[in-house]
C-alpha cells in the first residue's frame, strides 16, 4: 500500500478506514481504554439520547468492562468529567467536560436562538398574550435560582419552589397537531440548548429515561468559527477521512461552515472507494503502521461508531439496514467482526445477550470472537435489562425468540 502522497491526491480504501475506525474508536482489543474518559475523549462524543447508550458504548471499549457503569458514574455525577448536554443536531451527548464550551458555540447558539424565538412565540400566541416574555423572564430567573440552590431537582421539584413552571399554553391552535404544552418543559429544553443547565443523575437505575436537571458548569465564550474549527479537528482525528456529507450531517452545519472549518485546520482531500471525496487532518495522511487482530464488538444502538457517519456503505451493507435500523434512521444494538456490521444482538427473556449474523462470510473465526464478546457483554450486565429507547426489526425479534 502507498503510505505517502507523492503529488497526486493520497488513496484511502475501504479496508484501510476499517483499520482506522478499530483503532481510533477503540474497538479492538489492543487499544481498548482504561477509563470512561479515555473512551470519551477518543469518540469526542457518545450519543446520550438513550441513556444506556452511554455506559454500553463505554464497556465496548474498556479493558476491563466488568466496572463501567460505577466508572461512567463517576465521571458523570461525582468528578463531572463527562457532561450530558445539548449538542450537534440538537441532540443530547456525554461530552468530556473540557469541551463543552466548544460544542457550545460551534453547534449551540444557532440552534439555542430558534428554540427561544419559538418558545416565544408558541407560548405568547398560545396563552392569547397571558404569558409575556417578562413574565418568561421572571420565572426563569426563579427557577435558576431554586436549581442553584437544590444542586439537582427534578422539574416536579423545581415546580414546588416556582409554582408558574406549571402554567400551561396551546401549541398549534386550531391545527391538526394542537396541544397542551407546559412551560417547564419546554423552557427547560431551551435553557439545555443554551447551555445553562445539563442533565443530572437519574431518577432510578442507569438504565433510566427520567433526569434531573443541574446548573450547568461556567465555561468561556469561544468565537463561533474558532469552536467550529476546533470541533471539526478533533472530529476528522477519530472519523477521518469523511466526506463533505458526512461532516455536515454529523454536525448539522451550513456546508459553507464545514468548508470554512475545513480550510481554517488545513485538511488534505483523500479520494475514497467508489469515487468520492473525504478529509483528513494533514497529520494523519500515512496509513497507520503495523498490523491489527481480528476483532469483534457488540455495539449499542445509537453507537458513536454505528452513527458517526452519513455516508456508511463501507462499514454497513445496505442489504441489512432493513433490519438493523428503526423507520427514523436510527440504528439498534449491532454486531460488528473486522470492521464491517455483519448482524445484530438483543436480550432474552433471562437477560441473556442473543445474536444473530446477517453476514457470515466470517465464518467459525467470526463466530467464535462475536461469541466471546457476548458472554463478556453478559458477565458485566449481570442480567440487567436494557431497552434500546429506538427499537428495530431484528432487535425486538431476538428479544422475543
Amino acid at each position: 500500500m502507498n503510505t505517502k502522497s507523492t503529488g497526486t491526491v493520497r488513496h484511502i480504501g475501504d479496508g484501510e478506514r476499517r483499520v482506522r475506525l478499530a483503532v481510533a474508536h477503540r474497538l479492538a482489543p489492543s487499544v481498548r481504554a482504561d477509563r470512561a474518559e479515555d473512551v470519551a475523549r477518543s469518540l469526542v462524543a457518545l450519543h446520550g439520547t438513550d441513556p444506556a447508550t452511554v455506559y454500553l458504548a463505554v464497556g465496548a471499549r474498556l479493558a476491563d468492562a466488568s466496572g463501567t457503569v460505577a466508572d461512567v458514574e463517576r465521571a458523570l455525577y461525582e468528578d463531572r468529567t463527562l457532561v450530558r448536554m445539548h449538542g450537534m443536531r440538537h441532540t443530547v451527548f456525554t461530552f468530556p467536560a473540557e469541551l463543552a464550551a466548544t460544542v457550545h458555540a460551534s453547534t449551540g447558539l444557532a440552534v439555542a436562538a430558534k428554540a427561544r424565538a419559538g418558545l416565544l412565540k408558541d407560548m405568547v400566541g398560545g396563552s392569547d398574550g397571558r404569558l409575556t416574555p417578562e413574565w418568561l423572564a421572571e420565572v426563569e430567573a426563579s427557577a435558576l435560582a431554586a436549581l442553584e440552590r437544590r444542586g439537582e431537582a427534578t422539574v416536579t421539584e423545581l415546580t414546588v419552589d416556582e409554582p408558574r413552571l406549571k402554567e400551561h399554553f396551546t401549541y398549534g391552535r386550531g391545527r391538526s397537531y394542537e396541544a397542551e404544552h407546559t412551560v417547564s418543559s419546554r423552557l427547560m429544553r431551551v435553557l439545555g440548548v443554551e447551555g445553562r443547565v445539563v442533565r443530572g443523575r437519574p431518577l432510578g437505575s442507569w438504565t433510566s429515561t427520567q433526569f434531573r436537571w443541574a446548573v450547568a458548569p461556567p465555561h468561556p465564550e469561544l468565537p463561533v468559527a474558532e469552536a467550529q474549527a476546533e470541533l471539526l479537528r478533533l472530529w476528522l482525528g477519530v472519523c477521518g477521512p469523511a466526506t463533505e456529507g458526512d461532516l455536515k450531517w454529523w454536525t448539522g452545519w451550513k456546508v459553507t461552515d464545514v468548508r470554512k472549518a475545513l480550510a481554517a485546520v488545513g485538511a488534505v482531500a483523500v479520494s475514497l472507494d467508489g469515487g468520492g471525496t473525504g478529509y483528513v487532518s494533514a497529520d494523519q495522511v500515512d496509513a497507520p503502521e503495523g498490523d491489527l487482530e481480528p476483532w469483534a464488538a457488540l455495539l449499542p444502538g445509537l453507537d458513536p461508531t454505528s452513527m458517526g457517519w452519513q455516508e456508511r456503505d463501507w462499514y454497513c451493507p445496505p442489504e441489512l439496514r432493513p433490519a438493523l435500523f428503526d423507520g427514523s434512521g436510527n440504528i439498534g444494538p449491532t454486531v460488528w467482526w473486522g470492521g464491517r456490521i455483519v448482524g445484530g444482538w438483543s436480550q432474552g427473556a433471562g437477560g441473556e445477550v442473543v445474536w444473530r449474523l446477517l453476514d457470515a462470510s466470517g465464518g467459525r473465526e467470526a463466530e467464535r470472537a462475536v461469541a466471546a464478546e457476548a458472554d463478556r457483554l453478559s458477565s458485566w450486565l449481570g442480567g440487567t435489562r436494557v431497552t434500546p429507547r429506538f427499537r428495530t426489526p431484528l432487535e425486538k425479534e431476538l428479544a422475543s425468540s
